[in-house]
């Protein structure tokens, strides 16, 4: 297991397509999850849960997002539609983090949305720290309510994204990075 700093400043995304099984083990994933619920969540609000797929539940969850673009876009190709139902396929494994705010004194909205967004990154933190390739992704039916609710989710729910994870197929390619000349400043 790599040292945590060394993680950190070496992490990176994996393309859901660069991966394959295997996926975490149940252990393994236990800690992904357990890890991803240890985050800041002023007032212990836990404003935020998480839904698996894994096996066919990924095909079960392409089907809704399938038919639900092939509803709204009545000229889609057949080619269209299988790219909408093969979403969740590359990776073994997709966990969606999803958001949800509740009325507090003393806690926005926007710091229970953060506080989910910390969730995902832990998420993919901890899939990085066990040796997976993992990435955080949304896409158009992320934000499509007729998904969500296929999904399972409730009104007031909202998808901060789809953590895909698994077995990188290669070495992953890092990306130009900013210089901290560029973004940071001092008051």
């Amino acid at each position: 297991m790599p040292d945590a700093l060394e993680l950190l400043k070496i992490r990176r995304s994996v393309k859901p397509r660069e991966m394959s099984g295997p996926g975490p083990s149940a252990a393994e994933l236990e800690t992904i999850l357990t890890i991803g619920a240890r985050v800041p969540d002023h007032g212990k609000l836990t404003p935020w849960r998480f839904i698996v797929f894994e096996g066919e539940a990924r095909a079960r969850a392409g089907a809704v997002i399938a038919q639900v673009f092939e509803r709204k876009n009545a000229r889609a190709s057949a080619a269209e539609i299988e790219i909408e139902k093969r979403r969740l396929m590359d990776a073994p494994l997709v966990i969606a983090v999803v958001s949800f705010t509740r009325p507090h004194p003393k806690v926005p909205a926007w710091e229970q949305e953060l506080s989910a967004g910390a969730s995902a990154m832990n998420i993919v933190t901890a899939a990085t720290a066990l040796g997976y390739g993992a990435n955080w992704l949304t896409g158009w039916f992320a934000f499509d309510r007729d998904v969500l609710d296929g999904l399972g989710l409730k009104p007031d729910e909202r998808l901060a994204g789809f953590i895909h994870i698994g077995t990188s197929s290669k070495p992953s390619e890092d990306r130009p990075r900013p210089a901290l000349s560029d973004i940071v400043t001092r008051f």
